[in-house]
């Protein structure tokens, strides 16, 4: 019997137009998911071919089950001197399964889906742990998840005040130019960290950094806000958790292992630990613990990125695709 698989580019992937609500809606129901324990999470792997070479491979694996049904294999390159090249930093493909049979079911440019779930992991992380009146957005990066961190954000709280910094003036500059543009609001491109994350009610860190150093710094975070730190090298103080009321994450099993991420000092400290840490994400969407309780406390949630996002926009994608014909059928077998 023939055997085909569902192929999606990255052109396939743009034309399906996965709206902001649909987005939401795959991952909320994947980290729901999560919570309930109905789905497998293998922890990430690293490859890095060269260390002389600022870049590495991200090796996520996963599945969920029912209505999804989907097992997934996401590789993505992180690659931070791209731009020097005219490259994008990020390029992602990612490989999805029948999990009943081990039959391969679609290959999808995932690039594009990598921005966007990691966008909306953030958002939902702020649905659920940020002040209902947010109203003052501090963002570090312009890199391409940033985008969907900001435009996602804007959706559910719809921001009176957005800032954003970048290392370089004129990636900072584009991207404030873009959101603009997108937002229909001002969007504030600031020279420096402690503008941009002063007095913010929501910040997100994703800074690429070529190696850790502390750039954020605890005093300037607001009592009450929301932190968001996801840059791979870490850029925060290793006091950033004392201030914490909770401490919440995507994946445990993700968090306290590996050689990168935002808070990884922390972890090895103590200072994150099974004992310190509140809840998951997925336990608080589904339901089994509390989000924010209260207007004072001041809440971090760290994500290194979950498969199951992947998969879950992955199955989006697949879905919309039978319902429009975009994308074509390859023979694999």
């Amino acid at each position: 019997m023939p055997i085909y698989v569902t192929y999606l580019n990255g052109l396939d992937v743009a034309e399906l137009k996965l709206t902001d609500d649909e987005i939401l809606a795959a991952i909320e129901s994947s980290l729901a998911a999560q919570g309930r324990g109905t789905t497998v999470i293998e922890p990430r792997m690293h490859l890095m071919p060269d260390p002389k070479v600022h870049g590495h491979f991200n090796v996520l694996r996963g599945s969920i089950g029912a209505p999804i049904n989907l097992a997934g294999v996401k590789i993505v390159g992180d690659y931070v001197d791209n731009y020097k090249h005219g490259l994008p930093s990020e390029m992602a493909i990612l490989n999805l399964f029948d999990p009943a049979t081990g039959m391969p079911r679609a290959m999808l440019d995932a690039t594009s889906i990598t921005e966007m779930r990691t966008g909306a992991v953030t958002a939902l992380g702020a649905k659920y742990l940020a002040r209902k009146g947010s109203k003052v957005l501090g963002h570090i990066g312009a890199r391409g998840t940033a985008y969907w961190n900001v435009r996602l954000l804007d959706k559910l709280f719809g921001f009176d005040e957005i800032r954003v910094h970048s290392r370089r003036k004129e990636s900072r500059d584009a991207f404030a130019a873009e959101l603009s543009r997108d937002l229909g609001k001002p969007v504030r491109a600031l020279d420096n960290w402690e503008d941009t994350v002063k007095g913010a009610d929501i910040v997100v860190e994703a800074s690429r950094l070529m190696q850790p150093e502390p750039l954020l710094k605890t005093a300037w975070i607001k009592p009450g806000a929301f932190v968001v730190p996801y840059g791979t090298m870490s850029a925060v103080e290793l006091s950033l958790t004392d201030i914490m009321s909770k401490m919440v994450v995507d994946d445990w099993g993700q968090c306290k292992a590996g050689q990168f991420g935002s808070l990884r000092a922390h972890v090895e400290a103590g200072k994150l630990s099974e004992k310190t840490l509140h809840a998951e994400l997925g336990q608080i969407v589904a339901g089994l613990k509390p989000g924010r309780e209260r207007d004072d406390e001041t809440i971090l949630f760290w994500h290194r990125g979950l498969s199951l996002s992947d998969i879950a926009l992955g199955h989006a994608l697949l879905e919309k695709s039978a319902r429009t014909g975009i994308g074509q059928k390859l023979r694999f077998a």
